[in-house]
């Protein structure tokens, strides 16, 4: 005989085997001690989770002779049948590939015909979902008034495209996904039925990836013992099994990511391709990393919530510190966008190494969460003292140049080019470089009369203000306005937020746009 897969060899056979769902099993099996089934059923609920299954226990229980506690004996020849896929008492059909309308009135024509042995039949529609608008159309009224021997159960994983009238006709069952504690028990009881060795670390991160489906449980199971056939199974040989990595190399690439090292990133991104993890999964187990240091930040009874060991937690706990947790949430959505993205490119490597160096450098992101964490990263470095304010363009200008800057001697600029410059803002704005143009944005040119060759650059927020002193913007800055005039441009930084600072100084606001008039155009006045 041919080998079968764990989750088909050990398929729950009685309501009392099925794990994780028990205020399903325990309605359903009440119905059947007090002889109060229903006609339709609708079981829905994520991949895994023992729909089919219970389906199937269900038709069992409901036509077998001898019945105990709701349970199929599991032995009389009407559960022998049905369990062999015999029986002509359970009609399975999958709707995926019988979803037209065709399907449902053949279907419909044999529901007439009474059952040869036993009091039911059981009409099992797996992945009802898929059936078209017609087919469901043609299913309501049998399903509400069926013939008094036929129970149909509808099992999907999508409710939400199941017709609301289907739904109205049926009792709903919602299957949750189950606990990562019940898929280990269910696994380690299996092994040791199977005489295979493994360790408890093994199993339970078998039983996470699973991702609360029993199903998948067993078959990421199945992999890791065809793996290594005759071994005990370790957390290792799991890792390298399924192609995943450990955490700690989760947190070294958060660190440094939050250290904004970008040649240690993409080091260690090599690292692991090479060890042969797949990209998207280890973006996936990347992201779920950073989703329990958000809970820690977020949450006072985190060790409760998060599954792990308490050495893994004291870990997670200290990396969590390193970082703001507005920070850790726009890492998460970085990262979220880059799962949609990998499912579309066939160049998964350099997509992420892109991601990577867009967290390691924020102002990169132009989202308002990227903007927050460059303010956060400017106030750190006041605190630390490690800043250096850059008050004029004058102070701005005394950074290092190269000896081919240093030949180069602009004249001053005059009134006329400050003039340029304010029509010209928008513009300028447009093309400046990603570093200021942000904070460029918004900024308003204005002129002080007693100060004619100068630009006042008036700062309608703390963010623009502070993020254009950085020296290095200031540089950056003082080359934009050189180059729009060929000549030396004076400006000055003020901080107009409230409007209180600002006004203290005599200016005149330079016009931005003129104003066509009858005679021709002419400069608005302020």
């Amino acid at each position: 005989m041919s080998y079968m897969a764990l989750y088909r060899k050990f398929r729950p056979q009685t309501f009392d085997e099925v794990k994780g769902q028990d205020a399903i099993v325990k309605t359903l099996k009440n119905q059947i001690i007090q002889n109060r089934i229903g006609h339709a059923y609708l079981f829905c609920g994520t991949r895994g989770t023992g729909k089919t299954t219970l389906a199937k226990i269900m038709a069992k229980a409901v036509n077998c002779e001898h019945p105990v506690d709701g349970n199929p004996c599991g032995e009389c020849e009407t559960c022998k049948a049905i369990a062999n896929g015999t029986s002509l008492n359970m009609i399975e059909m999958d709707a995926a590939s019988n979803s037209g309308v065709d399907n449902i009135r053949e279907l419909i024509k044999e529901v007439d015909y009474r059952p040869t042995r036993g009091k039911y039949k059981v009409y099992i529609i797996d992945e009802a979902h898929n059936l078209s608008g017609e087919a469901f159309n043609a299913l309501l009224k049998t399903l509400e008034e069926p013939p008094e021997h036929v129970i149909f159960i509808l099992a999907t994983t999508e409710a939400h495209k199941v017709l609301v009238t289907i739904m109205s006709r049926c009792q709903r069952y919602d299957f949750k996904r189950i606990p990562l504690e019940t898929i280990t028990d269910r696994m380690r009881d299996l092994i040791n039925r199977e005489n295979v060795q493994a360790t408890e670390d093994a199993l339970r991160y078998v039983a996470k990836a699973a991702d609360g489906s029993m199903r998948d449980g067993l078959s990421l199971l199945d992999q890791c013992i065809a793996f290594y056939p005759g071994e005990e199974l370790t957390l290792d040989k799991v890792l390298g099994a399924l192609g995943a990595v450990k955490t700690d190399i989760y947190s070294k690439i958060f660190n440094d990511v939050v250290e904004q090292n970008v040649t240690a990133v993409i080091r260690d991104l090599e690292e692991v391709v090479i060890s042969g993890t797949e990209i998207g999964r280890f973006v996936a187990d990347f992201t779920w990393y950073l989703r329990n240091l958000m809970i820690i930040k977020s949450s006072d009874a985190a060790a409760e919530i998060l599954d792990v060991t308490t050495e893994s937690f004291e870990e997670m706990k200290a990396d969590s510190d390193k970082a703001e947790i507005g920070t850790i949430m726009r890492y998460i959505r970085v990262l979220s966008e880059l799962t949609g993205s990998l499912k579309l490119t066939t160049q998964g490597r350099i997509l992420t190494e892109m991601t990577l160096i867009k967290l390691c450098t924020p102002q990169m992101d132009r989202k308002s969460d990227a903007l927050l964490d460059r303010i956060r990263s400017i106030e750190k470095k006041l605190e630390s003292g490690n800043f250096t304010m850059a008050e004029t363009s004058q102070k701005a200008s005394s950074a290092p140049v190269t000896q081919d800057e240093k030949k180069i001697e602009l004249p001053a600029a005059i009134p006329a080019d400050i003039q340029q410059i304010a029509d010209e803002w928008s513009s300028i704005c447009d093309n400046a470089q990603a570093l200021v143009k942000g904070f460029m944005a918004k900024i308003e040119c204005s002129m002080d009369s007693s100060k004619p060759d100068t630009l006042i650059l008036v700062c309608k927020s703390n963010m623009a203000y502070d993020g254009l002193r950085d020296p290095e913007r200031a540089v950056v800055l003082q080359g934009i306005l050189n180059e729009r005039v060929r000549k030396d441009v004076k400006y000055e930084l003020v901080l107009d937020e409230n409007g209180d600072r600002y006004d203290k100084i005599p200016h005149s606001k330079i016009p931005n746009m003129p104003i066509e008039t009858d005679d021709g155009f002419e400069e608005e006045e302020f």
